[in-house]
């Protein structure tokens, strides 16, 4: 595959996780990590970058660990940092905490960014926006620009009109998890 097609997975975990009580990146043991990673991998990205940031471990096979030094500005650092390491077509954005959201879903949207003529995806569950979010190269100037606080991509992508959304509730929930149940 050509660079122009390549995509490039990027897990977002460099939070602390105030509301969960500790870093997503560490919950369930890292099963949560090892599960984005494999949804990445598996799903058709030839590389996975996982942003880390309050907390620092080894990520999974075959990801690598790029640090978002000023990750307390919130998820813009990640996005920044992601991007910033990346070399590729397309950047799928994806989060640790939504451990429901497999290859399958990954892939849905690795095909139809490419077949999009904006090149941006953004998976939907029963109607409702989520992750993971794919984006063009030829975007990620703007998208860094738009960068602020906690937000990551979204303000990019609601000022868009020609971001293709894609259904995705038949192969997840899409659910992000901000606390412990129990």
């Amino acid at each position: 595959m050509s660079r122009a097609n390549g995509a490039v997975g990027i897990v977002l975990a460099a939070g602390s996780g105030s509301r969960y009580g500790m870093p997503k990146v560490l919950a369930e043991n890292g099963d949560w990590l090892r599960r984005a990673v494999a949804a990445l991998a598996d799903g058709g990205c030839d590389e996975v970058i996982v942003v880390l940031g309050a907390a620092v471990v080894e990520p999974p096979a075959p990801a690598r660990a790029v640090l978002a030094e000023d990750w307390s500005d919130g998820m813009s650092a990640s996005v920044r940092a992601g991007l910033a390491a990346a070399d590729g077509g397309y950047a799928v954005l994806h989060v640790v905490d939504t451990p429901d959201v497999g290859a399958d879903v990954v892939a849905r949207l690795l095909t139809a960014a490419r077949k999009a003529e904006s090149g941006l995806a953004r998976a939907t569950f029963a109607g409702r926006p989520g992750h993971p979010v794919v984006i063009a190269a030829a975007h990620w100037p703007a998208v860094t620009a738009s960068l602020r606080g906690d937000h990551g991509a979204r303000d990019f992508l609601a000022a868009r009109t020609d971001v293709v959304a894609v259904e995705c509730a038949d192969l997840a929930t899409g659910a992000d998890i901000d606390t412990r149940s129990g």
